[in-house]
């Protein structure tokens, strides 16, 4: 039994003739320069490397799992410990941009004074002006908490966005200004999106699937900061808030910067009044109007040194 053994083991492994590939590779075709139908075919390429059979419907729940075990792997590997998410709006520009923007919709306005859309567009401009401070403070919140957090070759509260631009580019910016490390997780979308040039390489990532890459934004969070913004930003917001009232989740400090534009955005008071929801559910965020507010909100929640 032993020599049976010794000899089933040292000698090479036979090929199955049963399979017709097998039989194609080995018998030489006759034309040296013939194709051979049965290496072409889409069925031999080996499963991991068929882009085209990854993508059929069947194969959703292997790609959610990729999609998830990817960037968690590469987090890991790149040491980030916990994030600091910042949402806001694509669409909000500098101040020197928005100015720009201005001053070309007041001149379109002056050559077409009777056109009210024209009208319109240079009431939106001046309002995206008075917005476009909040880039300034993004900018400055992500180098404040960058520069005392990532200290030593640690990771700890990395901002992380939506790898867009507006209030995204600026909160990845900031982190880009003091040499620390940022992430991006952007989203595959009809029209064309790109990522903007300050997320840090190795951590800029493009997800598929909406729910995937909203479970990644909350794994590591220790804090969420909001922007004014529109659809995108309050549903982030509004999903980490569920998650916090339904105890989900938990110890995730919510920051909205712009006390004025949030109250006049939704009337939370009148939600309590309806019934709709708890008077302390109120506390479940808090308001903050500089970068220094909202990293001292942050830092004294988790027992960190704010500078």
């Amino acid at each position: 039994m032993v020599l049976a053994l010794l000899e089933r083991h040292s000698r090479p492994e036979l090929p199955d003739l049963s399979k017709p590939a097998i039989i194609a590779r080995m018998i030489p075709p006759s034309d040296p320069d013939s194709i051979n139908p049965a290496a072409e075919s889409s069925s031999y390429i080996p499963a991991d490397r068929d882009t085209e059979f990854l993508q059929r419907e069947e194969l959703r729940p292997i790609r959610i799992g990729l999609e998830l075990l990817k960037p968690e792997l590469i987090q890991h590997e790149e040491g980030v410990r916990s994030t600091i998410v910042v949402f806001g709006s694509a669409r909000l520009q500098e101040s020197n941009a928005a100015k720009h923007a201005l001053h070309v919709a007041e001149e379109d306005a002056a050559r077409a004074p009777n056109d009210s859309t024209h009208q319109q567009k240079v009431a939106i401009a001046r309002r995206q002006l008075a917005l476009s401070k909040y880039y300034d403070v993004a900018r400055e919140f992500s180098r404040l908490v960058s520069s005392t957090c990532q200290i030593d070759g640690r990771c700890d509260y990395v901002i992380v966005t939506g790898g867009g631009p507006g209030i995204m580019e600026a909160a990845n910016r900031g982190a880009a200004d003091v040499g620390a490390k940022s992430i991006g997780l952007n989203i595959t979308l009809p029209h064309e999106q790109y990522p903007n040039p300050y997320i840090t390489p190795k951590l800029n990532f493009q997800f598929r699937y909406f729910a995937i890459r909203k479970m990644h934004f909350l794994i590591r969070a220790k804090a969420l900061v909001a922007f004014p913004g529109g659809f995108g930003t309050l549903d982030e917001l509004f999903e980490t808030l569920t998650l916090l009232q339904t105890g989900k989740t938990e110890n995730v400090m919510v920051v909205l910067v712009g006390r004025d534009f949030w109250e006049r955005l939704i009337n939370w008071q009148w939600l309590v009044e309806n019934g709709l929801i708890a008077q302390q559910d109120l506390q479940l965020f808090h308001y903050a109007e500089t970068a220094q507010e909202a990293w001292d909100l942050i830092s004294r929640h988790n027992g960190v040194p704010s500078s």
